[in-house]
């Protein structure tokens, strides 16, 4: 049972979904942990998309459109219950377009897996060591199995003593891969500006992704009063409150663990962040 100042925990999402004419749903977490599909959460969105409005997803993934849905099929999710993905790796490549406008390649410092690549390629940029440098660009960890933040601390105070830009495509500090969280990009640059270096983040909770998803949404239908869907308070559920709209937290995704540690966890956890919801559930589904 929730605190009386938390959110209503509620049956599904048919309980609401009247109140909205459009979805701009969070991907992991929420739709799938990186290793399963949500397939009850599939089906939400798509009787949402058939009875209410457009469906947009909206991810911190630091790749773009047909990356997430290179995942999906990898997990077994469908692609017929969303009109279009929108993704921080976007907006990070948006803002590569812009740097590397004006001729001149621009001497780059990839910081990522390889499987993030398609992010930068056919970019003006050329991809160089930390020393020779204009900018870094993270889109995570060489190995978010094992790593943590701190052991890129020497390389970051190298940055930093040479005052480079950090453009960190994804903000999530921690994602779910199935059973364990795993840490993000995110991580790396809050590690960053506590050492005193400037880190420039593309995605939720920052108002631009989530005006591109409406932009999207809005190009299909009037989405006049759209519902934001995810896991992440201080993304999804932080960036709709910047935006002035209203959201739906799904409790089971990366703050299950915190949720477990006793009944007034929820309303704890929300008190703490300074975010407010519609309505909670553990899981999605309609």
């Amino acid at each position: 049972m929730a605190d009386s100042s938390s959110p209503p925990i509620l049956s599904g999402l048919s309980v609401i979904a009247g109140d909205y004419d459009a979805a701009i749903c969070d991907v992991w977490g929420v739709l799938h942990n990186g290793r399963e599909a949500f397939l009850p959460a599939a089906d939400a969105m798509r009787r949402f998309r058939k009875e209410r409005g457009p469906v947009v997803l909206l991810s911190n993934a630091p790749r773009l459109a047909d990356g997430v849905e290179g995942l999906f099929d990898r997990v077994g999710l469908p692609r017929d219950f969303y009109d279009g993905i929108v993704t921080s790796g976007l907006a990070a490549r948006d803002d590569l377009l812009r740097r590397t406008a004006h001729g001149r390649a621009l001497p780059l410092f990839y910081l990522g897996p390889p499987r993030d690549n398609p992010l930068f390629e056919g970019l003006n940029v050329q991809l160089t060591n930390p020393e020779e440098a204009e900018v870094v660009l993270c889109t995570g960890f060489y190995d978010d199995e094992t790593e943590t933040p701190d052991d890129y601390r020497a390389m970051l105070e190298g940055f930093k003593a040479r005052s480079l830009p950090f453009l960190c495509a994804n903000p999530d500090i921690v994602v779910q891969r199935g059973d364990k969280l795993i840490f993000c990009a995110g991580a790396i640059a809050r590690l960053y500006e506590a050492l005193g270096g400037e880190a420039v983040y593309f995605g939720k909770p920052y108002p631009a992704v989530f005006e591109k998803a409406l932009e999207k949404a809005r190009s299909i239908a009037t989405a006049h009063h759209p519902l934001v869907i995810g896991d992440g308070l201080e993304t999804d559920i932080a960036g709709a409150g910047r935006m002035g709209l209203d959201a739906l937290f799904i409790a089971g995704g990366i703050h299950a663990s915190e949720l477990r540690e006793g009944p007034h966890a929820l309303a704890e956890l929300f008190a703490k962040v300074g975010v407010n919801a519609v309505g909670v559930m553990p899981v999605l589904h309609w």
